[in-house]
C-alpha cells in the first residue's frame, strides 16, 4: 500500500474472532475482504478454536473490516463474538500483503 491516501489517517488493529470460525474457510476470506479494501495483516486459527489476526491500512478501511470480521466472514462461518484490541494511530504500514499464518 502506497501513501497516496491523500494523507488518510493509518491505523492498526489486532483482532480475536469467536464462534463457529475454524474447518470455513474463515482464513481465505479474511485474506480476500483485507485486499479487497486495500489492507495489509495476517490471519492465524488458534489453539483454543477462535481466529486471531491483525490488519493495517486507512481508518475508514479498517472500519470496514472491523465489521465485515464481526458480522460476516466465511459464507458457512458463525460468528459469536469479535474482540478488537490494541488500536493504535501509525505513520506507516509495518505489514507488506495480507497472509495466513501457521
Amino acid at each position: 500500500m502506497s501513501n497516496d491516501a491523500a494523507g488518510a489517517k493509518l491505523c492498526s488493529v489486532d483482532f480475536e474472532i469467536f464462534g463457529h470460525v475454524q474447518g470455513v474457510c474463515f482464513r481465505m476470506y479474511t485474506e480476500k475482504e483485507g485486499l479487497r479494501l486495500g489492507l495489509c495483516g495476517w490471519v492465524k486459527n488458534t489453539n483454543k478454536g477462535t481466529v486471531v489476526g491483525q490488519v493495517q491500512g486507512p481508518a475508514d478501511m479498517i472500519r470496514e473490516m472491523k465489521v465485515w470480521l464481526s458480522k460476516e466472514g466465511s459464507p458457512s462461518c458463525r460468528i459469536t463474538r469479535a474482540s478488537f484490541s490494541n488500536e493504535r494511530s501509525i505513520d506507516k504500514v509495518e505489514l507488506f500483503g495480507f497472509k495466513t499464518r501457521f
